[in-house]
């Protein structure tokens, strides 16, 4: 029996790469994402694998409910998310960190909340949720995003600490830079901006993160990845910052 992935946040980056790699491996596809275009695009792109695609934000609490609650699905991966701004906590528009704890933290849970009933039912199926090393490492700028991953990093493992005597596996996938439309989406659509965040380095691609969900998602079922971190080989930490005053 083929097994089924609902994806949310599917249109575009991680998302739509897990879409082709899943469907060229013979998964069922669930696709959920805001535009409607580029469902369709993706939809008639992979064909059969599609079983449906919804058009939803994930931050619309009832209806992430009515179109999901029902799904049978093995694998939820928990993609949609954002970041918004890089400017310092005190000159960050309020909107902004709103628009990231709404989609970061409570899409996350209401998709989970809607879906994992079946799975704990059935005795079977897996969460990946998509994290960030922003969750463990902080930087300038990072404020509130950094926040939000961190706590998809701390639910994840709530919700393995919970399912302990299920066969529903949860892992936390934490990917630093990657070069998707991350970064035009949080400097709003400028970009000069954005290219500024990859030039003259090599990130992570979309194809790369989804390489690794897919192998996470073909572990036996008795082995669950609690945690992925994963770099691109350009980037690593730096010393902590001093700020040493003059006079």
């Amino acid at each position: 029996m083929k097994k089924t992935i609902l994806i949310t946040g599917a249109t575009a980056g991680f998302g739509a790469a897990c879409a082709r790699k899943f469907a060229e491996n013979g998964w069922k596809l669930i696709l959920v994402g805001r535009r409607k275009e580029r469902l369709d695009a993706l939809g008639g792109e992979l064909g059969s694998a599609v079983e449906q695609t919804i058009r939803l934000d994930v931050r619309d609490k009832e209806r992430v409910f009515e179109c999901l609650g029902a799904l049978e699905v093995d694998l939820l991966l928990n993609n949609a998310g954002l970041a918004l701004g890089l400017e310092p906590a005190w000159e960050v528009d309020m909107e902004d960190w709103e628009t990231m704890v709404d989609t970061n933290i409570k899409g996350v849970m209401y998709c989970t909340r809607a879906v994992l009933p079946g799975m704990v039912e059935r005795d079977r199926g897996q969460i990946v949720n998509i994290g960030s090393t922003a969750g463990s490492w902080p930087y300038p700028g990072g404020n509130v995003y950094g926040a939000t991953k961190a706590f998809v990093q701390q639910f994840s493992r709530n919700l393995r600490a919970d399912l302990l005597g299920s066969r529903v596996r949860v892992t936390n996938l934490a990917p630093g830079m990657a070069e998707t439309e991350f970064s035009q989406v949080r400097f709003k659509g400028d970009d000069d901006k954005a290219a500024g965040v990859y030039d003259k380095a090599e990130p992570l691609r979309a194809e790369d993160i989804a390489e690794v969900i897919y192998f996470a998602a073909s572990m036996p079922e008795h082995v669950n990845l609690n945690a992925i971190e994963m770099m691109s080989i350009n980037q690593s930490w730096g010393p902590l910052a001093v700020y040493r005053r003059e006079g």
